[in-house]
């Protein structure tokens, strides 16, 4: 798919032509120009050539079929991953990569063995959400959710992962409400302080997954450039000007952040502010760490709510088709 030249192909049509081509895009979700039967057929035939409309993808379905995972391959060939996640009361909520790799290295990410080797730009990242809107069709659903918490770190990508969601949130776009958008940022202060300042009623997240400093850098390097304490600061600012809770994730990861004393350290930084809201993750295996057992992890949440701290667990979606960040590509190379 490449729609980035549809304006200058229509530049001698009627300006109401681009706000047709667009609707059939992202409304009626065609995935060829010959089924946009208002333009000419000479026309249809340009854009099919100019503005191709097909996605290549692979996927993978999970046994309960709650979990799609697609492996996109892009026009340098070069491949991504999302991840469509069905829940129980009809939400359908779409994860989206928002670089091609990633550059942090955390240790627990197969994305983090990929390295880095771009940006996306913003239709590449809408691309995913529409792969799982034409897929949704055939069962006349939509997309409702949509989570930045794919492959890379958006606010190193801040330009295009801004455009993106505003395309996502747009009437000319997906139509999605802004408070069923969530970006996740490792803890990149710079783009946290420009989030704060965007005016937007997307939810932030902040992927923390270890409660002191030392852990931290040993688990996710980009620690060292942004410890702890200044990542809260900016994170409390956010919340100062926004008025808005942010979402604290913490994935239990076997014999490495899931003691009891992890879990009152967690408890500490979660108290310093009353908008924050907790989020436990079951962790998807990916290498050399393991998840958390059954027992350790309700030991945990017994410490937590112990301590009155409000958390939620996040159900762990599509374990049996390796549906973590980074797996569909490192598993097939």
């Amino acid at each position: 798919m490449d729609i980035s030249n549809l304006e200058k192909v229509l530049s001698s049509e009627p300006a109401f032509r681009i706000k047709q081509a667009k609707e059939a895009i992202f409304k009626n979700l065609i995935e060829n120009w010959q089924d946009a039967t208002f333009f000419s057929k000479d026309l249809r035939e340009v854009l099919n050539k100019e503005c191709p409309l097909s996605i290549k993808a692979d996927i993978l379905v999970s046994k309960e079929e709650d979990t799609i995972k697609a492996k996109i391959t892009l026009k340098d060939n070069l491949e991504i991953e999302t991840v469509l996640m069905r829940h129980e009361d009809n939400r359908n909520t779409v994860c989206v990569s928002s670089q091609v790799g990633c550059p942090l290295g955390c240790g627990f990410c197969a994305t983090g063995m990929m390295g880095f080797k771009r940006n996306l730009d913003y239709l590449e990242i809408v691309e995913q959400v529409l792969f799982f809107e034409r897929y949704l069709k055939k069962e006349n659903q939509r997309v409702s959710n949509v989570v930045f918490m794919g492959m890379g770190e958006p606010f190193l990508n801040y330009e295009n992962v801004l455009k993106a969601i505003r395309h996502i949130n747009g009437k000319e776009g997906f139509n999605i409400g802004a408070r069923s958008i969530s970006v996740s940022t490792a803890g990149v202060v710079e783009g946290i302080k420009r989030f704060s300042e965007e005016g937007l009623q997307v939810n932030l997240a902040f992927s923390l997954h270890a409660p002191n400093d030392e852990l931290r850098s040993s688990l996710m390097p980009i620690n060292k450039k942004y410890p702890l304490k200044e990542v809260l600061l900016s994170i409390d600012e956010y919340i100062k000007k926004t008025k808005r809770q942010v979402m604290i994730e913490y994935m239990l990861i076997k014999d490495v952040n899931d003691s009891n004393e992890d879990a009152k350290e967690l408890a500490n930084i979660v108290k310093r502010n009353n908008l924050y809201f907790l989020n436990l993750i079951l962790y998807n295996q990916t290498g050399r760490f393991e998840p958390s057992s059954f027992q350790r992890v309700k030991e945990f949440k017994n410490t937590l709510t112990h301590l009155k701290i409000n958390f939620s667990q996040r159900y762990r979606f599509g374990d049996d088709i390796k549906a973590a960040c980074g797996q569909f590509i490192t598993d097939t190379k």
